[in-house]
């Protein structure tokens, strides 16, 4: 017995089957995450130097250049790019694709170790990060408000920021922009000079006495009570009786060498939202996540803000999930009128409802299927899968043509219907099976390509190759249980009282295939 046997002998199975399938295809869908384009990781790592209050010239020379000569040697490595400005420095190394990078982070580190002891003290130490267009910000939020600048950008760092770091998939916040509150030391230049008193040696006590230090632990009958010396200032007048150093047994205060004032940081940067001053907010969000469900979030994490600060307006400037829903929807549009298209060109050529009902059904089934296995081998929903799903449309229906074609014409020929439905399969099964092979096989050079380009058409071959597995089993079991329930023999077929344009349509038809077999 085989395949196509069971599922006429045993249609209450298949249908079931059939169900757990939509079901399962379904819960993929809903699971899927949403993006523009698949998931690239280009084989670039990016090494990241600070050295403060130092001349872009002289962070290429003595950061820069001794990075770059140390990676050259690293294995793998096409291309090395540079960036040098005033207190950083930004090494970005290209790999040929195919590295392992996590085994290139290896050997980069080792390279920066064996040269970092000719840095001098004051250079922090390089950091390594891996360069990934994912991690471009979702959203961009513009943040207006008429209340004062200082205290605008303080409720944004210590009240909205956080509260859209909650959201689900969000990963980090960026705030830019704003009047940012900064405690200014200006030191009196004259009075420090005549008293001799090293800059380093200010900074260093204001920062001593700056901080919350541990004490131990009290034990007390049964309790363990944890002892800390709060040291951190509370308000500038702390800052100012602050001692620095003793001269002739005189105490020397801060405030007796500088004064201390309560201000903003110094404006190296406007964000301007409406011709007028604001606050722009970057949305970050985590590696796998649903863009659209994060912007989603976030759009109603505002809302919420809105309510509970009536004094802040915010302004979308720039939405990632506006032009990927733009772009899903083209192409899941495009997808669904080509499988419209193809379903009033069967209804063309077969002239019958039924059977075209019974081919029609394998499209969505074998789409709906073919999500469960995008689901389970890490896709995304993207342009490059949907497109695989669009240009499978029109192929899904071949191997259904083919063999309710074939039940049709031996219950023709006389044959009782369940019989024709087994025999009529049976003879093409080797057939349809060898034209989806071949067909599959005209997308494998795409798992092969190297590069993004790659691992753009990897996802589209994939699809379409799960598409038209899938629809090759429909045809196998669902096409022949449909025509054996479905579909009547010709005489019963003429007592259904069709409509004139349908049975203008049939003679078309019908003339139009025996010209084509005359020829």
């Amino acid at each position: 017995m085989n395949i196509s046997e069971f599922s006429i002998k045993h249609p209450i199975f298949v249908t079931m089957l059939i169900l757990v399938v939509i079901v399962l295809g379904f819960i993929s869908l809903s699971r899927l995450p949403i993006d523009l384009m698949p998931d690239i990781t280009y084989p670039t790592l990016n090494v990241f130097t600070s050295y403060p209050n130092t001349s872009p010239a002289e962070m290429e020379q003595i950061i820069t250049r001794p990075i770059e000569e140390a990676l050259s040697s690293v294995p793998g490595v096409e291309e090395i790019f540079s960036v040098s400005s005033q207190g950083s420095s930004v090494v970005r190394v290209m790999f040929s694709w195919g590295t392992n990078l996590d085994e290139a982070s290896n050997d980069i580190r080792e390279r920066i170790d064996r040269i970092i002891s000719r840095f001098p003290e004051e250079v922090q130490r390089p950091t390594l990060r891996k360069f990934d267009p994912a991690q471009m910000p979702v959203l961009m939020i513009g943040i207006l408000s008429e209340l004062d600048p200082i205290q605008v950008r303080k409720i944004i760092d210590e009240q909205i920021s956080y509260r859209i770091e909650r959201v689900p998939g969000v990963a980090s916040v960026d705030i830019w922009g704003g009047y940012e509150r900064e405690i200014q030391v200006n030191l009196f230049p004259d009075k420090v000079k005549a008293l001799g008193l090293p800059l380093d040696l200010i900074i260093s006590k204001i920062r001593q006495e700056n901080i919350d230090l541990p004490a131990g632990t009290i034990e007390k009958g049964n309790y363990e009570i944890v002892i800390r010396i709060p040291g951190v200032y509370t308000n500038i007048e702390q800052i100012k009786e602050t001692i620095v150093a003793i001269r002739e047994g005189a105490a020397i205060r801060i405030k007796d060498i500088a004064s201390v004032e309560d201000t903003y940081r110094r404006i190296t940067r406007v964000a301007r939202m409406n011709d007028l001053p604001g606050v722009r907010m970057a949305v970050y969000k985590q590696s796998g996540q649903n863009t659209v469900k994060v912007v989603e979030g976030v759009y109603k994490e505002l809302k919420r803000l809105e309510e509970d600060y009536p004094q802040f307006r915010f302004i979308s400037i720039r939405d990632s999930a506006k032009y990927i829903r733009d772009a899903i929807n083209n192409v899941g549009s495009s997808a669904l009128y080509g499988g419209l298209l193809a379903i009033f060109v069967l209804l063309f050529f077969l002239v019958n409802i039924r059977s075209t009902l019974v081919i029609a059904l394998s499209i969505p089934i074998s789409i709906i299927a073919t999500f469960t296995l995008i689901y389970f081998n890490g896709f995304t929903l993207n342009v490059m899968s949907l497109g695989g799903l669009a240009l499978g449309i029109g192929m899904m229906v071949d191997s259904s043509i083919v063999v309710l074609e074939n039940i049709y014409r031996l219950r023709e020929s006389g044959m009782p219907i369940m019989k024709a439905g087994v025999e009529g399969t049976r003879e093409v099964t080797s057939a349809i099976i060898a034209s989806t092979i071949t067909t599959i096989i005209v997308f494998m050079p795409m798992l092969f390509i190297r590069g993004a380009a790659g691992i753009m058409f990897k996802q589209l071959a994939y699809v379409v190759a799960f598409s038209l597995a899938c629809s090759l089993i429909v045809a196998l079991t669902l096409v022949p249980m449909l025509a054996t329930k479905i579909i009547k023999d010709e005489n019963q077929e003429r007592l259904l009282k069709a409509p004139n344009w349908l049975l203008r349509l049939r003679r078309f038809s019908l003339i139009l295939k025996t010209s084509i077999k005359r020829y």
